[in-house]
Order: C-alpha cells, then structure tokens, then sequence
C-alpha cells in the first residue's frame, strides 16, 4: 500500500505552538506520530513524506527518527526544513523534489509545496502537498470547490498517515472544476 504524510517537523518544539498542536512537548509529539505511522503503515507498504520530516539541521536527527518507523520503505521528497545530503548518506530510500505516479487510474502529482496548477489537473489528476498546516477544512473545501489538490500534512489529517486509496476515494465522486481557477486568481 501507499502513504503520503508531511509536515512531521520531528524535534521541531516551536512547531506545537505555532500550529496548535494537542502536545505537550516535542517527545510527545513525536512518539505520537511515530506511534500513528507504525499503526497503519506496513513493513512492506511505500510511505512518501512529502517534506518537513525533521527540525532543519543535520541528517543525524533525521536518521534517529527514520529509524523509529518500521516501513522499510521511505521516500521524502523534500520541503524547506529538509537539507539536501550527498548522495548515499540519506536515511530515505529516496530523495526528490517532485514525484508524480499513478494509483488506481489517477495520477498523484506530489511536492510539498501546493500548486495552483499541476499535470493533468483538468482531467482529474490530484495535487498531494504539505506546507501549509492548514486543518480539516481545507480538504473539503477543495472538494466542494472541484479542485483536487489535498494537503497530506499531519495538521489536516489528525497527525497520521493517509493513503493512497483515501485519497482517491476522497475525489472519486467529484467533477474536478479547478482547470481555470488557477487563471481566475492570476488575472485579478
């Protein structure tokens, strides 16, 4: 199985303040998440963090937390908290800055960062970001305004993993309307 997940910022204290996180602290924190992604991730299942794994800083932190997760398989694709490593010295399977993939016939166009215009967005392929820390509501404003990008952050999705197969449920039954939204907000 596939699952996306951004915004961890492990070790990152200041994070649960300026986000409102239900922590007490940064060791709460970050059990909390390890705790929430072995629960629903499997050994043999893909997880894509896309961005903002650990506090900025060096990778020793960020492999002390990779190693808590018992998915063999993770891929990041990097945000602004995460520094670049010299190739071989990751902790990740993968590192990129962008990923697209296809799942259950709809192409998942990932970054952390979200995207006012992606691949395929008029024919119903779906954004996958972070960044934003938004809540709940966001997603399903993006539903109900028939733009399909969806933000994978632990903010919007109560600090767990989502997956592939949710998030394509998640559109299944919307007509995406987003294809010129993007030039309505340009053109103002």
């Amino acid at each position: 199985m596939i699952w996306f997940i951004s915004d961890t910022h492990f070790g990152h204290a200041n994070i649960i303040k300026h986000c409102a996180r239900p922590f007490s602290d940064v060791g709460h924190m970050d059990a909390a998440i390890i705790n929430a992604i072995n629960a629903r991730v499997l050994y043999g299942d893909t997880l894509y963090v896309l961005g903002d794994f650990a506090k900025l800083g060096s990778h020793t932190g960020a492999r002390s937390y990779r190693d808590r997760i018992t998915c063999r398989d993770v891929r990041l694709v990097r945000g602004n908290h995460d520094k670049r490593v010299v190739e071989g010295d990751s902790p990740f399977e993968e590192e990129l800055d962008y990923l697209e993939l296809t799942h259950a016939g709809r192409r998942l166009c990932c970054m952390h960062y979200p995207l006012l215009s992606w691949h395929g967005m008029e024919r119903g392929s779906i954004m996958l970001h972070g960044h934003i820390h938004a809540d709940e509501t966001y997603n399903l404003g993006n539903l109900e305004a028939g733009v399909f990008r969806y933000d994978v952050g632990v903010d919007a999705n109560g600090y767990a993993p989502v997956s592939a197969d949710a998030v394509v449920s998640f559109f299944e039954k919307a007509e995406p309307r987003g294809g010129h939204h993007w030039r309505e907000m340009v053109a103002r």
